[in-house]
């Protein structure tokens, strides 16, 4: 059967979104070309430098067939499994971050010549920016539910106050999203824990469950109108109460595989009354302050900007770079840093990802992707700090968040 969106825009709400068809493997090429023929730049998982990264893609031959990686604290390796599946893996180093909000761009460019000066990139009557705007749209294959949360997090940070950031609004508006529902947990992932996976519920134009039968075939749930329309032209068939049960199998199943699980329950409170637990001497005596969980993590946002010249002095570029809160520069003031112990950086990233977040976003900053006790060269696992804290804790008082207020900056 042909899959085809309802003509009446308004009625096909009622009856697409939520829908679910059964496609082969090889449809799902389909669905890249006709991404791209849709002006989308498709951007999904790929081997490369032994790990599965995101870059551009344009035949499901480039996805990791057949490849899933092995995550513990400061360890990650890939093997061969024993399937052919597309999306056999938990999440590598690079988030959907890195094409959002990108860790260098260009702010604007200035150069001097005999008829003045030029400057490129400066910000418009309509607030938007040269540099700013996006070749082409794109279109995300392979979303796990801890990057979904994640991006919703990114929006409501970088979009949901009162000053907007226009040049990641640009690169967000019209995106197209394909979810995938986790059939593997990483020895670090506890999505379960913050609620974010490993099922997709929301947030998507089509969401793929990969089932590894006698056939290879993809459950595909649609969440939008546009993912109706791109799989108008897909040959499927409908899904039976079979493909429900299995694909439901597949994330219950890594439900229960979680790598690490963290108690979430009073933790802003536990966090924001413990300021001057010893626990944070301990983990400063292992910290290396080098901002690897800041960069791998989904939602980490800071910046910095940054000035450069030619020698010449013909040109000046402004660029924004990503920034960490584990730099000496990241605090600094007139006469030295804040924060200039281990020990006040990594209380810092912890309290205000679990805690002070909460009060400045309305949620946590953390999804449970685990990146940052897989990347952390020295293993340093944030789920057992804050058990850590937990299990010698002095009880929240209700002086916490005043407490904690002081420490929850950006």
């Amino acid at each position: 059967m042909s899959v085809t969106a309802s003509g009446d825009t308004a009625g096909a709400t009622d009856t697409v979104i939520g829908r679910k068809i059964v496609i082969e493997v090889g449809q799902l090429q389909g669905l890249i070309e006709a991404l791209g023929s849709r002006g989308y730049q498709v951007l999904g998982p790929k081997l490369c430098d032994g790990a599965i990264v995101y870059d551009r893609i344009t035949h499901i031959d480039e996805l990791p067939r057949g490849w899933s990686d092995r995550q513990e604290a400061g360890q990650y390796r890939l093997e061969r499994r024993t399937d052919g599946a597309l999306f056999g893996y938990a999440v590598g180093p690079h988030s959907w971050k890195r094409f959002l909000h990108p860790p260098v761009e260009r702010l604007w460019r200035m150069r001097r010549s005999d008829h003045g000066v030029e400057v490129e990139g400066a910000a418009g009557a309509n607030g938007g920016t040269a540099e700013g705007a996006q070749a082409a749209r794109f279109a995300f294959l392979g979303v796990r539910g801890c990057e979904l949360a994640a991006i919703a997090i990114q929006d409501r940070v970088l979009l949901g106050g009162a000053y907007r950031d226009v040049r990641y609004e640009q690169r967000r508006r019209d995106n197209f999203i394909i979810a995938v529902n986790c059939g593997e947990a990483g020895g670090t992932c506890f999505c379960v824990s913050m609620q974010t996976g490993p099922r997709v519920n929301s947030g998507f134009d089509l969401a793929l469950t990969e089932l590894l039968r006698e056939r290879h075939e993809f459950l595909v749930e649609i969440g939008s109108i546009r993912g109706a329309e791109l799989l108008a032209g897909v040959i499927g068939r409908a899904a039976q109460d079979t493909d429900l049960i299995a694909a439901a199998e597949v994330t219950a199943r890594t439900a229960t595989h979680m790598g690490r699980t963290l108690d979430t329950h009073n933790l802003k409170e536990l966090l924001q009354s413990n300021l001057e637990h010893p626990r944070w001497d301990d983990v400063a005596e292992r910290c290396l302050t080098c901002a690897n969980c800041t960069m791998v993590c989904p939602t980490c946002f800071c910046t910095s900007v940054e000035d450069h010249t030619d020698l010449a002095g013909e040109v000046a570029v402004r660029e924004r770079r990503w920034d960490s809160c584990f730099t000496l520069d990241f605090s600094y003031l007139h006469g030295g840093s804040v924060r200039q112990q281990a020990r006040s950086r990594y209380r810092q990233w912890m309290t205000h990802k679990l805690a002070n977040w909460i009060d400045q976003f309305g949620t946590s900053g953390c999804v449970g992707c685990g990146r940052c006790i897989t990347w952390c060269p020295v293993g340093i696992d944030i789920t057992a700090e804050a058990a850590a804290i937990r299990a010698t804790a002095s009880a929240p008082s209700t002086g916490a968040r005043a407490a904690g207020a002081g420490h929850g900056g950006a």
